[in-house]
């Protein structure tokens, strides 16, 4: 329906046929301005107007100079949509720091706390469309807050285990893993599934300790010049023998841990070559790659590629 200033709607198709009367007799009238008023007494409707949806299909066809009405239409949705998305850009600007941890959806209590900080600056329905959580567990999570009473059993029952656990795992050296943990909350009389164990665990941010020390594979020198990406992160191959990636890893043993350095075709991801050591030296990573060459006799367009350390950087 078109609608003109005054708030009168006329359908389009009796907008479509008095622009089509207006062209096909134009030269029937001393002028456009004379055909335009005689039919627009005729069809019912006013002579600006007419005059007006006579321009529109004028500039739609590119008879005439000016901007469409598709186009128009366009430009007011862009302009409504533009501080939409500048507002949602603050918004994630401000989430980047916090969410950088969460996966790739952030933990819920993560994007609460966000809200909290934040809806005085943006408000709350801004934030939970670009966060895509419904602006009532929000206002859900803040009643609970207000009254306990109102969480679900689980909920409950978690928060008293939780208290539970960190203390158990406090007076236990701050040393337990799930496994002993599970035991030591058995101890105490606390009837507790030991998948329970591990979730509460990571709810907490608490983990047993280790034994052995970290091991670690990558030794880069930033200072040291190192060789251009060029593959440009694209580790995908169409054909065999065409990209090679290369790296190593540690591997537990019961005489203790051993590095294993690896040459895969990224084309059928299968390893085409490797060598197992226990130095982590430049000869070690040389070795798998000669095997690599040697298995597979590649023509001189392959591409290796492999990270920025030390032992891969040094090879000539």
């Amino acid at each position: 329906m078109g609608k003109t200033k005054n708030g009168t709607c006329y359908p389009e198709e009796l907008r479509a046929r008095s622009v089509r009367m207006v062209l096909d007799h134009e030269r029937e009238y001393a002028g456009r301005s004379a055909a335009i008023l005689s039919i627009s007494e005729k069809v019912g409707c006013s002579r600006d107007s007419l005059r007006i949806w006579v321009k529109q299909d004028e500039m739609g066809t590119g008879k005439r100079d000016g901007v469409t009405t598709a186009a128009r239409d366009r430009f007011k949705e862009l302009e409504r949509e533009n501080p939409q998305l500048r507002q949602a850009n603050e918004i994630l600007k401000n989430g980047v720091c916090l969410f950088c941890t969460g996966g790739a959806r952030p933990p819920i209590s993560q994007m609460i706390a966000f809200i909290k900080d934040f809806r005085g600056e943006h408000g709350v329905e801004p934030i939970c469309c670009v966060l895509q959580i419904a602006p009532s567990t929000f206002y859900e999570r803040l009643a609970i807050e207000r009254n306990p009473d109102r969480a679900s059993e689980r909920a409950k029952r978690d928060a008293y285990l939780r208290k539970e656990m960190k203390n158990v795992w406090t007076k236990n050296r701050s040393v337990y893993g799930a496994r002993k943990l599970w035991h030591a909350m058995k101890r105490e009389k606390i009837d507790i599934a030991r998948y329970m164990v591990k979730r509460l665990m990571r709810q907490l941010g608490i983990q047993g300790a280790r034994r052995g020390k970290k091991i670690k594979t990558t030794c880069g020198q930033p200072a040291d010049q190192c060789p251009l990406d060029k593959v440009n992160r694209e580790f995908r191959a169409s054909m065999p023998n065409e990209l090679w990636v290369s790296g190593f890893t540690f591997v537990s043993t019961w005489r203790g841990f051993v590095d294993v350095a690896f040459v895969i075709d990224t084309f059928a991801n299968r390893i085409v070559g490797w060598k197992a050591s226990t130095t982590q030296d430049t000869q070690f990573v040389l070795d798998a790659l000669e095997q690599a060459i040697h298995a597979r006799r590649p023509a001189k367009k392959l591409f290796h590629h492999s990270d920025r350390g030390s032992q891969n950087v040094s090879i000539k």
